[in-house]
């Protein structure tokens, strides 16, 4: 095997680890982690919002997948920008849809500091 070849398998092991991931969170019962190390939020709806982001994680994959093509061009290629940057912007694009649409869509209990009385209430969405 060429080392192209090679790199594109193990290009698409890792993309193959989030659609597992994906599968896993699908069937989850408890709210699944999007952030390493950070306990998960209080959900309001843990079967739709894991739903959330296994689709999240699935599209992750697939992209991931996708933007290693390039690689069976071979290394010295251009195109390996393609990947490079293609990566970091799919990394960002997820981390903001999460924090922009999926957390705030099912996030149950919202803390907000009262200015008059100084104290911490808890509302309901």
């Amino acid at each position: 095997m060429e080392g192209k070849t090679i790199g594109f398998i193990i290009w698409c092991i890792f993309g193959s680890m989030f659609l597992c991931l994906a599968v896993y969170s699908w069937f989850s019962k408890k709210p699944m982690r999007f952030w390493a190390n950070v306990e998960v939020f209080e959900v309001s709806d843990v079967k739709k919002y894991n739903y959330a982001v296994a689709k999240l994680f699935c599209i992750f994959g697939i992209v991931l997948i996708v933007l290693g093509v390039p690689l069976l061009i071979g290394q010295n290629s251009a195109w390996i920008l393609l990947s490079v940057i293609g990566v970091m912007i799919e990394s960002i694009t997820v981390m903001a849809i999460y924090s922009l649409k999926i957390e705030k869509k099912y996030l149950s209990f919202r803390n907000y500091v009262d200015t008059e009385n100084e104290s911490i209430n808890i509302h309901c969405k």
